[in-house]
Formats: structure tokens, sequence, C-alpha cells
């Protein structure tokens, strides 16, 4: 290496100077975080949740495919039929909070304890096909329903017996940071209570508020909320309707493709990116039911699509009937555009020429988007171009080939 005359003495004291920069960069943006992503998360109230629902929810999906024509092409829907009839909900949220209201202690204490025997039934194989990721909403650390929540939670992770790999809470209305902190305090209060390890407990933080955005003295929430979370916060939620009404936006204009909504959804992006943290959108209220079947899939596929091209990868579902949908409209994102991404991931790999030159973030990108087409069976490795395969594409994924 040709010598430049920059001293050696320069060199050490400008790394000393950013030792502690660094330190924070590292433990503040870790990356992506390694592993699948569930494609939606189906959120169901909790007097309805036992086990085998799964299976009941793909059967149901299966039917309406039959009686009613689904838009999308013949490997799609083929590959949409085998997901709904194998594992048709791979993220499923037993809610206690919105959709569950507010029963009395009883109630639902007995609804907490009954909901996690049910789901030890299921994922002991007694119940049908289980979500490979599942967890509770539990109701927010505001005052008034902050101690009926920690309750909730507690019961129902004693009658489930130890959470199993992908469990995830949820935290919604978040109106306070501190009420991140809290509600990541006492996760580790019950991983002690429970004989769990150390960090086994993860939630996932709704933005719904707009002091979850934006707080009170003008500072941005989001990073001081994933900050809060102490590496607990595994993702960040939106909440279409919520965050629309506490807008002040008329319910005929309410929206995941709302202006307003789009604006958090922005900020949650730039406030996730790095973190270890993952992105959802929300929901749309519009059901394909009834009459409205096909009116229904339409505005789904186009609302999902649009969703995954703005670099949300995963949504909310909230009826058996938005399965064929969700996953018709995943699946053709990311098969319309597999020959292309291969292509130029194996030019980038040096195998070839091609009309694109990439840069390693765009590589990076790259094999991300065909690893995510795999994890939800969008696409089979075998279609992929030679020389690429899982191991190829995680190396590039990390930045490391």
């Amino acid at each position: 290496m040709t010598p430049g005359r920059l001293t050696e003495d320069v060199y050490a004291r400008i790394d000393a100077s950013l030792a502690a920069s660094d330190a924070r960069v590292a433990a503040a943006y870790p990356g992506e975080p390694a592993g699948r992503q569930p494609v939606h998360t189906v959120y169901v109230p909790a007097g309805g949740y036992h086990a085998g629902l799964p299976g009941e929810w793909g059967a149901r999906a299966l039917d309406v495919l039959t009686s009613h024509a689904l838009p999308a092409a013949d490997d799609v829907l083929a590959r949409v039929r085998a997901k709904l009839a194998s594992e048709p909900i791979e993220d499923l949220r037993i809610d206690f909070e919105d959709g569950y209201g507010n029963p009395g202690d009883d109630v639902e204490d007995a609804e907490a304890v009954r909901c996690g025997r049910e789901l030890a039934s299921e994922l002991a194989g007694h119940g049908g096909r289980a979500a490979p990721f599942c967890g509770i909403r539990f109701k927010s650390f505001e005052a008034g329903s902050r101690r009926r929540g920690m309750r909730t939670l507690d019961l129902f992770l004693e009658a489930l017996g130890g959470p199993p790999p992908g469990f995830v809470v949820t935290l919604p209305k978040v109106t306070d940071v501190d009420q991140v902190a809290a509600a990541a305090e006492v996760l580790g209060e019950l991983e002690k209570i429970h004989g769990l390890a150390v960090g086994t407990l993860r939630f996932e933080v709704q933005v719904e508020t707009t002091q979850s955005v934006l707080r009170a003295d003008g500072t941005v929430a989001l990073p001081a909320i994933v900050h809060a979370a102490d590496g607990r916060c595994s993702g960040l939620h939106f909440g279409t309707y919520d965050y629309s009404a506490g807008l002040g936006i008329a319910g005929a204009y309410q929206g995941m493709d709302h202006p307003a909504a789009d604006f958090a959804k922005q900020f949650m992006q730039v406030a996730a990116a790095g973190r270890g943290v993952r992105l959802s959108d929300g929901s749309t209220n519009r059901l394909p039911v009834g009459e409205a079947v096909a009116d229904g899939w339409a505005e789904h596929l186009r609302l999902v699509r649009r969703s995954l091209e703005r670099g949300f990868y995963q949504g909310w579902d909230l009826h058996p009937h938005q399965l064929p949908s969700r996953f018709a409209a995943t699946y053709a994102f990311f098969r319309e555009n597999l020959a292309a991404a291969a292509d130029r991931l194996r030019v980038y790999a040096g195998d070839g020429d091609g009309a694109m030159l990439d840069e390693p973030a765009t590589a990076q990108a790259l094999a991300t988007y065909v690893l995510r087409g795999l994890d939800c069976g969008a696409v089979d490795e075998h279609e992929l171009a030679t020389g690429l395969d899982r191991r190829a594409l995680s190396r590039l994924a990390a930045r490391a080939g």
C-alpha cells in the first residue's frame, strides 16, 4: 500500500475521537433483522378465538375463491390455493383491545386464560394448522386501561405455558414515550415471573395516535419510541382508522391511501430504517363479503400492492375473505419482478454483463426482495437464476457478498 502524508498519530487520533460515535451507531442501527417477516397480521377478537381457527379461515377463503373469480394469473391462483390449504394465516393476533371491548374484569380474566390454553392446544398440534407467528394485543398503557392490559397479558402467559418462537404482543394507542418504556419494564418482570429468558418477550408498537408521531414539544416521537423499548420493539404497525380519526378526517375519506396516512408511514420508515424494527401497514375496513366480494377484492388488491411498492411488506387482515386477495397481490408483486431482480443480482456478482449498474445497497435490496418472495411462497428456489440460492442471497442481503 502506498503511504500518504498523513501520519499514524492522525489516523489514531481520529479513530479515538469517533470511537464513542461508532459504538452509538452500531448499537442504534443493527440493520435489518434476520429471518422471515409475515406478510400480514390477522386480528381476531378474543371472544371469537379458538384452536383450529387458522384452518377454518383457510377453508372459508377457499370457498369464496371457488365461488368468485379473483383477478390473478393462473400461476398466482395455484399458489394462493396451496397457501390457503397449508398456511392460511401467517401471523395471528388475539385481540383484547378494540376488537374485544370491556366486558368486565371477571369475563376478561376468564377469556385470557381460555385463549392461552386454546393457543397452547393449537401449538401442540391438536387444533389444526397453527400460525407460524402469533401473540395478543392487550389494552393500552394509558391510565384507564393500563392495569387491565397488564393483568390480561400475565394471565394469558400463565395459561399458555411458554411462548413459542415468533410470539409477539402488541402495544396500542401510545400517547407518551414513557408508556413504551413502562411496557418494556413489564415484559422484563413477566419474564422473571414466568421463568423466561431475558429478551423472550417483544412487542410491536401501534402508530395510531398523533402523539406517537410527534411529541408535545415538537420533536419526532418515533425514534424515541424505538429507543425507549430497550431492544424489545420488533415492529411499528400503522393503525389506519384511529390515526385518521384523531386528525379529524371524515369517515368517508379515512383509508390506508390518505395523504395523512402516508405522512405518518413515511416517518415510520425513516425511524425504523436500520434499527432492526419491521414495519406493517394497517387495514382496510371495506370487506369482500356478500354482493361486494368483487369490489372488496379489487380494493384490497390495489391497497396491498400499493403498500408493497412503498416498502411496507406486511399489513392487517380482518376477515377470511381478505386472505385470497392478500396472497394474490403479494405473490404477483414478487413474481412479476423475479427474473429482472435475479438477473441484476447475477450481473452484480460478476456473472455476465447487463444494462444496470447497481450499487451494493441496491444489490442488498434486490436480494432481500427475492428472499421475501421465497419466504412467503411466492417463488421457489428452483425458479432462481443459476448460481443464486438462499445462501448466496443471504450473503448479498447482508452486504457480505
